[in-house]
């Protein structure tokens, strides 16, 4: 065949010139579905029967996609040329290899005897799950037969000793790629979950372990070959990362509602394939290391907790459970024995729980609620032990809310896990705090429920509020406490929110927090929960500066809700009192500045720490005995802190007037402008004592702070405090402006000014 596209350095064809060839030279089908994928490997079939002359002692074998006749739009092909020792095999070789190539078409290939492929076969672990595969697609019968029966003879021999080592390559893969149900862009190949583990699923089914391909995962592998082929179609070349920009075109080649539901679609796939390796993994290790045996030679049984018993590794039901009629307490008393043990669930037990346990009462019985704490209590064990009675539909006959709430994307990139699995998570980690607060119990609950409202219309804080009510009325607690969780939901975020907007030092702020939360010991509850948020969210959520300052904000509402009193702000640094002007003062994250006019200052500093690659965190300036003084919370931009001598250097000239560190700044800050949704402002009235709050909400950019300071300077503005909340790639930036409620036309005036500065 003549060469009819120029091919890459790799061998293969430039994925454009392959698009617009594929289907002409080798007459291969697009589409979605088994139906297309059998007719693509039928064509590739009918392609490779044309390349290899009828010879005895040569076999040509698909492996792969083309193997299983699950070939993808844009896929591969994975081919072996076995041979019995025949002469001229590389000529022969390169007349198969080098049409495919002429086609367009990305291979894999290799040649070998009999012998040396069942030797690398067992090297190579992953060889020999290609083997596995194998299927003759033009040659010699018996030589096919004799190494795919041999190869497939080998693992079922030899699989348990392997699937440790292959395990690890496992694991070493899912930490490259990560889970592909709670990615935004997941590889749907490769992430834990994905088809590269159906395929080692398919391995444990052929070594007779255990029935790793049930129905409910040959099912999720269907879909998830669906959606593959959808992107391949999409994108129109080979592509296994379903990227954002894909999902509404993929959603609609698959008619889905929209991307979530398709996201939504491929993370609950992906939690079917990876709890059935879980369990195929588990399998295989009680073959391997064997369990204690009674004197009858069957696994010996071990109590656990009532109606439980371990039984081969697992928790399966007693007998006596069995025989009578079981209490609607019994699927949650099992889930909670198997997260404090941390010993898995038998799968038969599970689909036993499911089919005859009744549905609990409204309200529940005192045990059923005592297990659901204990359940999220558990710490560790927790989440498996969850994520298992979920995929067998267990929660869902405790909280019927959790089918809306199952697999929801979370599109704010610092969030980790979707809303099902953070919310169990925020639980696993609120389990830390429990000796913290007077009523773990509750705070438990609360962080299961804490995002309940997310995916209704409106503030999930506020919508979530009665749902989270109603499952607490229907739990079994009293008012009181169904009121108390309310209040949880309804105040999660205003810690947080607060520490990072608002002046600390400012009675109002502590007032207003101490009014919303009214006791301390729901204080308590409040700081462990928002700490357990913030780790369930992701590392992106939280730090040590917000830790802190959120520490300030819990210990001044203590202190008034104790007293009665607010606290009074704190005293200014004695060292900036005193000494001869400008005095620039570095401790660990603090910037602190004295200097003698007022006027301008917070501008010059926030401008000097932006130069200098420090982000403002807070900033608070003011006036004593006649000195300007600004006192900063600063992090590295960039992870690296600055070099302090020039960065001391700068600030003494900057704030001294020197000129040219002004030009300096105003260039650097003009170079770093960021784009993003138009910025927008908002006004609050009663949020300081002696000032007016002026929000900026904008896309984050470096010096910010400095340009907006600016503008409000000149635009005649006296900047009281600052405080500065990064939120991704946006900003919520506090502005205190010294004075009363300005009037609109001087709003209007401050608000032009800001935002032609951002």
């Amino acid at each position: 065949m003549t060469s009819l596209i120029k091919k890459n350095a790799s061998g293969n064809a430039d994925d454009g010139d392959a698009n617009l060839l594929i289907n002409e030279v080798v007459g291969v089908p697009g589409g979605i579905g088994e139906a297309a994928r059998r007719g693509r490997a039928a064509a590739y079939d009918s392609f490779l029967r044309g390349l290899l002359p009828a010879r005895d002692g040569v076999a040509l074998l698909a492996v792969g996609g083309l193997g299983r006749r699950q070939c993808a739009p844009y896929g591969d092909l994975d081919l072996v040329l076995v041979h019995a020792g025949v002469s001229g095999i590389d000529e022969l070789a390169a007349s198969v290899w080098y049409p495919i190539w002429d086609a367009g078409l990305r291979l894999d290939h290799s040649v070998r005897t009999v012998a040396e492929a069942l030797s690398v076969a067992q090297d190579d672990v992953k060889v020999a799950l290609g083997l596995l595969d194998a299927r003759l697609v033009v040659g010699d019968q018996a030589l096919a037969d004799a190494l795919i029966n041999t190869a497939a003879d080998h693992w079922r021999r030899t699989a348990v000793r392997h699937l440790p080592a292959l395990r690890e390559v496992t694991e070493a893969r899912w930490q490259a790629h990560g889970e592909l149900a709670f990615l935004l862009e997941g590889d749907l190949k490769e992430a834990a979950g994905g088809l590269r583990d159906v395929g080692l699923l398919r391995a444990i089914s052929a070594a007779g372990i255990t029935d790793a391909l049930r129905p409910a995962v040959r099912a999720a592998h269907l879909r998830l070959l669906d959606t593959r082929d959808a992107l391949h179609q999409q994108v129109g070349r080979r592509v296994d990362r379903l990227v954002a920009q894909e999902r509404d075109g993929v959603a609609t080649l698959l008619d889905l509602e929209d991307r979530d539901a398709l996201l939504r679609r491929v993370a609950g796939d992906a939690r079917t394939v990876s709890h059935a390796l879980d369990d195929a993994f588990r399998a295989a290790d009680r073959l391997r290391s064997g369990r204690s045996r009674g004197g009858n030679g069957r696994p010996a049984r071990r109590p656990v907790a009532r109606d439980v018993v371990e039984h081969d590794g697992e928790l399966v039901l007693a007998r006596t459970a069995i025989g009578a009629r079981p209490d609607p307490s019994l699927s949650l008393r099992v889930a909670a024995a198997s997260a404090t043990t941390r010993i898995p669930i038998a799968r038969a037990t599970c689909e036993w729980l499911a089919a005859y346990c009744p549905p609990l009462p409204a309200p529940w019985p005192a045990e059923a609620r005592a297990a659901l704490i204990t359940l999220l209590g558990a710490g560790p064990g927790l989440v498996p032990a969850w994520e298992t009675c979920d995929r067998y539909g267990l929660v869902d006959g405790w909280l019927p809310e959790w089918t809306r709430l199952r697999s929801l994307p979370q599109h704010n990139p610092v969030h980790r896990f979707t809303l099902d699995r953070h919310l169990v998570q925020t639980a696993h980690e609120a389990s830390r705090h429990a000796r913290e607060v007077e009523r773990p119990d509750l705070l438990l609950l609360g962080a299961l429920l804490h995002d309940i409202g997310k995916g209704l219309p409106g503030d999930h804080s506020t919508v979530g509020v009665p749902v989270a009510q109603a499952v607490a009325t229907r739990v079994g607690l009293p008012a009181p406490e169904v009121e108390l969780i309310g209040k949880l939901v309804r105040l999660h975020l205003l810690l947080p929110d607060v520490a990072t907007r608002r002046d600390l030092s400012d009675p109002v702020t502590i007032a207003s927090v101490a009014d919303a939360v009214g006791d301390t010991g729901t204080l308590d509850v409040l700081h462990a929960l928002v700490r357990a948020d913030a780790a369930a969210t992701g590392p992106a959520a939280w730090s040590d500066w917000k830790g802190r300052l959120v520490a300030e904000l819990v210990a001044r509402v203590r202190t008034a809700l104790d007293t009665g009193v607010l606290p009074e702000p704190p005293a200014p640094d004695p060292e900036l009192l005193a000494g001869q002007l400008p005095v620039v003062h570095l401790t660990g994250d603090r910037v602190s500045v004295a200097a003698a006019d007022r006027r301008g200052l917070l501008a010059t500093v926030a401008g000097c720490l932006a130069l200098h690659r420090l982000e403002v965190i807070s900033a608070d300036a003011s006036a004593v005995d006649g000195r300007a003084l600004v006192e900063c919370r600063v992090q590295p931009r960039y992870g690296l802190p600055p070099d302090p001598v020039p960065l001391r250097a700068d600030l003494r000239r900057a704030v001294a007037g020197d000129v040219s560190v002004t030009q300096r700044l105003r260039g650097r800050a003009l170079a770093s402008r960021a784009g993003g949704a138009a910025p927008r402002v908002v006004w609050h009235r009663e949020a300081a004592t002696d000032a007016v709050l002026l929000e900026l909400r904008a896309a984050d950019a470096a010096g910010l702070l400095f340009r907006v300071a600016c503008a409000l300077d000149e635009a005649g503005a006296l900047v009281r405090a600052a405080r500065i909340s990064t939120l991704g790639a946006d900003v919520v930036d506090a502005f205190y402006l010294v004075g009363g409620w300005p009037d609109d036309a001087t709003r209007a005036r401050l608000e032009a000014a800001v935002l032609a500065a951002v």
